[in-house]
């Protein structure tokens, strides 16, 4: 049960974007290897968002599919391809052809971006990096600034804060407050959540406020930053979240092949998204025993004793 002065900020996905998000915004949707916030990226193709500027480390099917569905103006990234499964050519029609228009791409590399993030959830203007040293991203970009080491040595590369208006990760698990649980590998999920000026986390399951209590160290976002919290059961498919279900690497290779061809994508798209009133219909589309082949097997963890005096 909820404490007594504790809010309840559980709601629907369609709800938590049409209420968050707006046309124009920068959104992060971040999530590295597993834990990525397919299911809300979808709803805001399915709610026909437009103008967005998209904050992602690591592109794969849903930069695609945004693009696709003409969400994007912009992308801020440091690494972009389909995983190991090929090539994402929605994007490469716009970067390498302007095709059916040009791309705003603002290139960094994984410690720019975890740079620009931590930057951000600090309240800070920039963040000093010094692995741009010898490196021609930060001749390309001109964002990548070089200021004086105040301290005597020599001059240090630094890059501008992050703050997307939207934030949306993706969790194993959540209280009603809005506490965040997850497990497994971690990308930039913690500083992109305090980052940003809103913050919306999808989950696999709500629990009750004790499960959360009985492991406080799994809490990677706290309450008090989260705006709404959905429980969307498998939203982070194709990709894996760990102890729930595996990566679906044949969907991804499969993308890989349709996109190459531009109407393909868009005949995907109105009939997966478009005519599908939420997540739950996407995956209908894929039927149950589609899963079944991602199922995993129970692996569970030592338990720990917290102690305490009772």
């Amino acid at each position: 049960m909820l404490k007594e002065d504790a809010m309840d900020k559980t709601t629907s996905l369609s709800q938590a974007i049409g209420t968050h998000l707006h046309n124009g915004d920068t959104v992060a949707l971040e999530g590295f290897g597993h834990l990525v916030p397919v299911a809300a990226a979808h709803e805001i193709i399915r709610q026909k968002f437009t103008g967005l500027t998209l904050a992602r480390m690591s592109c794969d099917v849903i930069v695609d599919q945004l693009l696709g569905a003409d969400c994007l103006q912009g992308l801020i990234s440091s690494f972009v391809a389909n995983s190991s499964a090929g090539s994402l050519y929605e994007l490469r029609r716009r970067v390498e052809h302007s095709d059916p228009e040009p791309l705003w791409f603002d290139e960094y590399s994984h410690g720019g971006m975890v740079a620009r993030y931590q930057a951000g959830a600090s309240k800070l203007p920039f963040q000093p990096i010094a692995s741009y040293r010898g490196s021609d991203l930060a001749i390309k970009n001109p964002r990548i600034k070089s200021v004086t080491d105040p301290f005597g040595g020599p001059p240090i590369h630094v890059v501008p804060a992050l703050n997307p208006d939207l934030t949306i990760v993706h969790a194993q698990r959540a209280d009603r407050e809005g506490n965040v649980q997850a497990w497994g590998m971690l990308g930039i999920q913690t500083e992109a959540a305090f980052a940003g000026r809103r913050l919306i986390v999808t989950v696999e399951e709500i629990v009750d406020e004790s499960i959360i209590r009985s492991d406080p160290n799994r809490t990677i976002i706290p309450a008090h930053i989260v705006d709404a919290v959905v429980a969307v059961p498998r939203g982070a498919h194709p990709h894996s979240v760990q102890g729930y279900y595996d990566r679906d690497d044949e969907f991804s290779r499969d993308w890989s092949t349709l996109a190459r061809d531009a109407e393909a994508v868009r005949d995907w798209l109105q009939t997966n998204i478009h005519d599908t009133a939420d997540h739950a219909e996407f995956l209908a589309l894929l039927g149950d025993d589609h899963f079944d082949r991602l199922s995993i097997k129970d692996a569970f963890s030592t338990p720990v004793n917290y102690g305490g005096r009772g």
